[in-house]
């Protein structure tokens, strides 16, 4: 009885040590990512790894966020693996499956100053999470890693209809705003934009476009980027969404 009693405490230290040791390393770090997941388990090491390689190579005190939609695939045993080297935290979501109310769901739990959201696939460049941030920290309010402005591109495995869906998106985004790549899954913002902005309620993949409009953003660029096709599991874009 007394060994359970001292296992129950001990437990119950450890999980109050890992709390005090993520709400640090929230009020040291200066940016977050957040990176939506759903059966993504397979790509989070390299992800992981990149990212931190760039952030530690720019001196920028960044903390990962993995808001997973309950995809008991290992994400959970992966990410606590990863949380021994790198500060990064899971947040597992049992309802409300999407990846505009994921990213929604971890804004929600931050106090960072600034926001970079991408995806899991390596489809973003982790290399690039540096330049967004710098020119946050320098004047925009909100940036987009851009598939369609000078020095942009897009994978040439790009499928016709991941292709045929982006530039559709872009048409449908007009009188909104006149950014080259609105729906890009990899975009940065100041948190501060959202104080007065109207409730959000993102469905599908507009997210980004969401807050540039609701959190009426005055400084807006788009950075160039290399998008590129993912080589570990599937696409969850389909037509419906």
């Amino acid at each position: 009885m007394q060994k359970e009693v001292r296992r129950d405490i001990e437990r119950k230290v450890a999980c109050a040590q890992r709390a005090e040791v993520q709400e640090s390393t929230e009020h040291s770090a200066e940016l977050v990512v957040i990176v939506p997941t759903l059966y993504e388990a397979d790509n989070l090491p390299e992800l992981t790894r990149r990212i931190f390689a760039a952030v530690s190579k720019a001196f920028i005190a960044t903390e990962l966020l993995i808001v997973d939609d309950n995809s008991q695939d290992g994400t959970e045993e992966i990410v606590k693996q990863l949380a021994n080297q790198y500060p990064i935290r899971l947040i597992t979501r049992n309802f409300d499956r999407g990846l505009g109310t994921a990213v929604l769901y971890g804004i929600r739990r931050l106090r960072h100053d600034y926001v970079i959201v991408m995806d899991a696939d390596l489809s973003h460049s982790p290399e690039d999470v540096p330049r967004l941030f710098q020119r946050l920290k320098e004047e925009a309010d909100f940036v987009v890693g851009s598939r369609y402005v000078k020095g942009g591109s897009a994978d040439a495995k790009w499928s016709s209809f991941r292709w045929l869906n982006s530039k559709v998106a872009v048409i449908l985004a007009r009188g909104l705003t006149d950014l080259k790549d609105p729906m890009a899954g990899f975009f940065g913002f100041r948190r501060s934009i959202l104080a007065n902005a109207p409730q959000l309620a993102p469905v599908g993949y507009k997210i980004a476009l969401e807050i540039l409009v609701k959190g009426n953003c005055r400084k807006v660029e788009e950075i160039p980027i290399a998008f590129s096709e993912r080589t570990k599991g599937k696409s969850k874009l389909t037509l419906q969404q």
